[in-house]
């Protein structure tokens, strides 16, 4: 893990595996956490007394930590989490997380002693498209049960629904908040959840273009864009009240096309809405599917509970709960809006995103709010 302190990612993951799903020492997983690694220890550190509490013991390196400092793996899978901490930017926005420096030690480690196992990998792969290719191929060669990603597939939606498999879709519109990078990734999770369910499956994205200021209101306003759903996705998202969409400063698009022809849409407004929400038109249905992702905060972000599940059920399987190629479509599709972006916001033909895959029928979080087991 990057850093563990209060409210990050290794807390609501990791912190679930030591006290619980509720983290009040209650019922928790099925794991059992062997050790740690940990890159930074920053103020307000909670690895370190975690570790003392709990027995853990934290190893200097990752090879280390999956060998308990012996010449086997002696691990039943790894959480890689990295997410959170210091460290750099690149010129598109792009948080220069260790996924990749991670994801390379497990392999290594790995491959010198002969055996794998089961591997999350906390949010979106790379975060650059060549680092997350790099660690999907890597996975393929060693043969390594390999899943990523987001807790919003996975977690609490308003109003409690999915598509029904193998629907018929015309056009998709999300919207999402805050960063490009860290939230972006988010919306475009909960939108891939959803469309990889249309009839035909998974067949990737065809070319992908990123828009702001006038040429974003310039789409927005003409023939191409599905305004109606994004009045829909408005409609169930909590945003700023008595203001213009259009006064949201930082306000960006990212826009594609699958190679099926369904076209997307998400468009981020950072400072004006406040969640996270996709809305899509089914053919021959006058209504819309809206769905927006439920950002619960107790008991101590359960969304993560209904993540750590998927992961549970794939160290005692041996198989991911789904797809990673969903991750790696997602990471691919934000890679090239914010190339899009930097590079003048020039279209950009995507062949290298022809990723086809089945989706898993796993279910996101159940209402009402969990009690004690994310089980229900």
């Amino acid at each position: 893990m990057t850093a563990y302190q209060t409210g990050l990612h290794a807390d609501v993951l990791v912190g679930k595996i030591l006290e619980g799903w509720k983290q009040d020492g209650g019922p928790g997983p099925a794991l059992r956490l062997a050790s740690m690694y940990v890159d930074q220890f920053p103020e307000g550190d909670l690895a370190r007394p975690m570790a003392a509490k709990h027995k853990v013991p934290i190893f200097p390196s990752i090879e280390q930590a999956l060998s308990l400092g012996q010449s086997r793996i002696a691990v039943d899978g790894v959480i890689s989490i990295g997410e959170h901490g210091d460290y750099p930017w690149n010129k598109k926005q792009q948080h220069l997380y260790p996924r990749r420096r991670f994801f390379e030690s497990i392999a290594a480690a790995f491959e010198k002693f002969g055996k794998v196992v089961p591997v999350f990998n906390d949010k979106h792969l790379g975060p650059e498209w060549e680092d997350a290719l790099w660690m999907y191929q890597r996975a393929k060669q060693l043969k390594i049960p390999f899943m990523a990603g987001s807790s919003m597939p996975v977690g609490f939606r308003v109003p409690d629904q999915t598509l029904p498999m193998g629907s018929d879709l015309e056009a998709v519109v999300g919207i999402g908040y805050s960063g490009l990078d860290i939230y972006g990734s988010h919306a475009l999770e909960l939108l891939q959840s959803l469309v990889e369910r249309r009839r035909g499956a998974e067949t990737g994205v065809a070319w992908v273009q990123c828009l702001q200021g006038d040429a974003l209101w310039r789409h927005v306003d003409s023939e191409a864009f599905r305004r109606d759903l994004l009045d829909a996705a408005l409609a169930i998202t909590p945003h700023a009240v008595d203001t213009d969409i259009r006064r949201c400063a930082e306000a960006t698009l990212f826009r594609f096309q699958y190679h099926d022809g369904l076209p997307a849409a998400v468009l981020m407004l950072p400072g004006f809405a406040q969640g996270t929400a996709v809305v899509v038109r089914l053919r021959g249905q006058a209504k819309p599917l809206a769905v927006r992702f439920d950002e619960r905060t107790q008991p101590r972000h359960p969304h993560f509970a209904y993540l750590l599940k998927g992961i549970e059920k794939m160290v005692h399987t041996g198989r991911p709960s789904y797809p990673v190629e969903r991750t790696l479509l997602t990471t691919g599709i934000l890679d090239r809006a914010l190339t899009s972006l930097h590079e003048g916001q020039k279209r950009r033909e995507t062949p290298e995103l022809a990723i086809k895959y089945q989706p898993a029928n796993y279910p996101h979080a159940p209402q009402p709010v969990l009690d004690s087991d994310p089980r229900g």
